[in-house]
């Protein structure tokens, strides 16, 4: 694979994206986003995978898609497609934020169920400055995250928010000093992640997502409550906690 790529490492049940162009602020190109939709497959294909983290290379975390491609090119629909997929992802999904985030890139990190940043991180969106007109998928996460008044500040305002500004409003679930300790953070978020059961773990997410957007299925949702009660998992988290031992789950 190139090396400008966006990578994908798999290691047990952590699957790690990498975002890989910092000499232009990690900005994404179709074949990024091309890329990076190929990875979420793989990882979805991959039952041993319960935890994705996205992460970047260089001084800024994403700088969203490349203006110069606009023209002629459905980049709304693009970013959609990809974020939608991001959010529907079955492993629990983390975003280490290094630093600036910004147009799209912003929605993608809202796809994630988790997102971490630094002290430098900082969020715009100048998408009215531009003329683009945000799509539907994206305007709907900014609204059932970080509510209609955030919403409007980002998307209609252009405000430009820095770190603080961001855990204050619910973009960022953690904030940390520096690349270090946000690297130590999502390692540790990881790690805990990854240990917990699979079955759960990716049921409840799915469904939380579902209310979140008022598409909650209920017989698929009882459904999956029923395996799980049923499962190898649930009897032997019982045993675990009972014998004061971390579990040994195994997704059945």
């Amino acid at each position: 694979m190139p090396q400008h790529l966006p990578s994908l490492t798999i290691d047990g049940p952590l699957a790690t994206v990498t975002l890989r162009r910092p000499h232009v602020a990690n900005r994404l190109e179709l074949i990024d986003l091309q890329t990076l939709q190929t990875h979420l497959r793989q990882v979805d294909a991959t039952p041993a995978v319960r935890v994705l983290l996205l992460r970047a290379e260089g001084r800024h975390f994403c700088s969203g898609f490349n203006i110069d491609a606009v023209p002629g090119v459905d980049a709304g629909a693009l970013f959609e497609a990809l974020a939608d997929a991001w959010e529907q992802a079955r492993p629990v999904t983390v975003a280490a934020i290094q630093g600036g985030v910004y147009g799209g890139a912003t929605d993608l990190a809202l796809a994630c169920d988790f997102r971490l940043g630094v002290r430098r991180c900082e969020m715009f969106v100048p998408a009215a400055r531009l003329g683009l007109h945000f799509y539907r998928g994206g305007m709907e996460r900014y609204v059932n995250r970080l509510g209609l008044s955030m919403a409007k500040r980002v998307l209609l305002a252009c405000e430009t928010f820095d770190a603080q500004a961001m855990r204050d409003s619910g973009f960022l679930d953690q904030l940390l000093e520096d690349g270090p300790a946000l690297e130590a953070a999502a390692g540790t978020l990881c790690e805990r992640l990854c240990g917990y059961a699979p079955l759960a773990l990716a049921g409840m997410k799915k469904h939380l997502n579902a209310i979140a957007n008022g598409r909650l299925d209920t017989q698929a949702l009882r459904a999956d409550i029923a395996v799980s009660n049923a499962s190898e998992d649930l009897a032997e988290g019982v045993r675990a906690w009972q014998e004061k031992r971390a579990p040994k789950f195994t997704g059945r």
